[in-house]
């Protein structure tokens, strides 16, 4: 019986071979002097057109293609950070592929990729329309980053996602006591469900859909750090300009925090004309907390069970617009700001949806139709806007600590124009301020033209057409600046 001895054997390495460069480019269209890729053509084999295909990348990064002494591999020697991916997708999926490209002293430079049906032949294959649909689509698209990604950063779970059932398990198994008692209770029935197969295939997708759903969500406690009101101040400040008293009232408000570590028993409701600054107010709110926030504008909201989600006895069965905000939130604490909510009127004969938020708002727990669990709602602090406080219903009006934010003065006004909402277009559109200014009577005239409007979103298009026709000038008539007089505002925003 023979003995083979394979201690002196060489041991071949099984390490990945990269042997290319990457370059950044975003040229549109590929030719001999913008490639795709540069192959390795020492050996003088590669011709204009060249059949073959490129290596497993797990292997080697090259091209293979045969010649009459038998197959040859042409290394990858440079390749447009683009197609990295693309290249490696060919290799892992043993794609024939005919290359067109031109010799140069670099090597051999690839301008265009066809697939070929499998043999060699010429006759192209039905997925060959992907193919040219992937370079052109990448063709089009910016050189991407040229950072270099740092070995030493620590990896984070942030982009980890619960999907599958074994991942929500191995979940469950290792954390599942940091959950609530009523929705660790609800994970392990609907997991059972997900698992059966004593129930239909609907049921199963539906449970393991809410499960995804559900453990995504970050579930916290109740106990809320204090806050600064210097800096609470500081950030009202930016986000509105006067309304001293609106200010002071959302501070008071809010400050509970500080001795009770929980959220004040009552949201807020702001009540004043369109373009006052309430959603402002409602963002810098957020920003004071330090909370993620979310929006629901009930203007587009005509029917309660858009809110409450569908039942799961419906095969296209999806939860609320509630229920949605949380999961994009991925935490149970957050901001909930309800715009519109004066706008929100019954339909399908189905009720007010906005009766829908009572449970919500009474922080005692919501229950979404597809879910089938009450959500926590202690950790969610609502901010509602409205117009007209008598479209809102007095059980809605109880919830809230209502807060009437009123219209700004003339004098406001002048000072939010000149200040804000002038620099800002100028800033935006690349214009020095000194390019584009407003006289005294100027200024008086673009207010005394907005007197009888409401908020300031008119005098932001009002700066928007000023601006935008001193630019006009600048650039058509070469002037260096233009100041506006009365006469000029009026003639051009009249």
């Amino acid at each position: 019986m023979p003995v083979f001895d394979f201690n002196n054997t060489p041991e071949e390495s099984n390490a990945p071979q990269c042997t290319y460069t990457i370059f950044y480019s975003s040229h549109s269209q590929a030719g001999p002097d913008h490639p795709m890729l540069v192959l390795d053509n020492s050996a003088g084999k590669l011709k204009h057109h060249s059949n073959g295909a490129f290596t497993n990348p797990v292997r080697k990064t090259a091209f293979e293609f045969k010649t009459e002494e038998g197959t040859v591999s042409a290394d990858i020697l440079q390749i447009d950070a683009r197609f990295v991916s693309l290249l490696k997708w060919l290799g892992e999926n043993h794609i024939n592929v005919r290359l067109s490209g031109a010799v140069r002293e670099e090597g051999y430079a690839v301008y265009k990729i066809r697939e070929i049906a499998f043999g060699g032949g010429s006759k192209l294959s039905a997925e060959d329309g992907f193919l040219q649909f992937m370079i052109e689509r990448l063709l089009s698209s910016d050189a991407p980053s040229e950072e270099e990604p740092d070995e030493d950063e620590e990896e984070t779970g942030d982009s980890m996602k619960l999907t599958s059932i074994q991942s929500i398990t191995d979940f469950m198994n290792c954390a599942g006591r940091t959950l609530p008692d009523n929705i660790r209770l609800w994970a392990r029935r609907n997991l059972a469900v997900a698992r059966s197969n004593e129930v239909s295939a609907e049921e199963r997708r539906h449970a393991q859909r809410a499960l995804s759903i559900m453990m995504n969500i970050q579930w916290k406690g109740n106990y809320f750090e204090s806050i600064d009101p210097v800096e609470a101040r500081r950030i009202l400040d930016e986000e509105l300009y006067g309304m001293e008293q609106v200010k002071q009232r959302i501070i008071e408000t809010i400050i509970q925090i500080n001795r009770t570590h929980t959220l004040p028993a009552y949201g807020l409701l702001l009540i004043g004309p369109a373009g006052t600054g309430k959603s402002q107010i409602a963002y810098a709110v957020a920003r004071i907390l330090k909370l993620p926030w979310t929006t629901l504008d009930m203007s587009s909201i005509n029917d309660p069970e858009q809110l409450t989600g569908s039942s799961r006895i419906y095969a296209n069965a999806k939860p609320g617009i509630i229920m949605d905000a949380f999961s994009m939130a991925g935490e149970s604490n957050l901001v909930f700001i309800i715009n519109e909510l004066d706008k929100a009127a019954a339909g399908k004969g189905n009720g007010n949806p906005a009766d829908v938020l009572l449970t919500l708002l009474d922080n005692l727990g919501f229950t979404d139709n597809y879910i089938e669990c009450m959500i926590p709602t202690v950790g969610v602090y609502p901010i509602a806007t409205a117009n007209d406080r008598e479209q809102i219903s007095a059980p809605l009006m109880s919830r809230f600590a209502v807060i009437e934010i009123p219209d700004y003065t003339p004098e406001e006004k002048k000072v939010i124009f000149s200040e804000y909402a002038l620099p800002k277009v100028l800033k935006r559109i690349g214009m020095e301020k000194d390019e584009c200014s407003l006289t005294q009577d100027g200024l008086d005239a673009v207010i005394d033209l907005h007197r009888n409007t409401s908020g300031i979103r008119d005098l932001e298009q009002a700066a928007e057409h000023i601006a935008a026709n001193a630019l006009y000038q600048i650039e058509v008539d070469h002037v260096k600046s233009v100041t506006f007089d009365a006469q000029m505002v009026r003639r051009l925003l009249g």
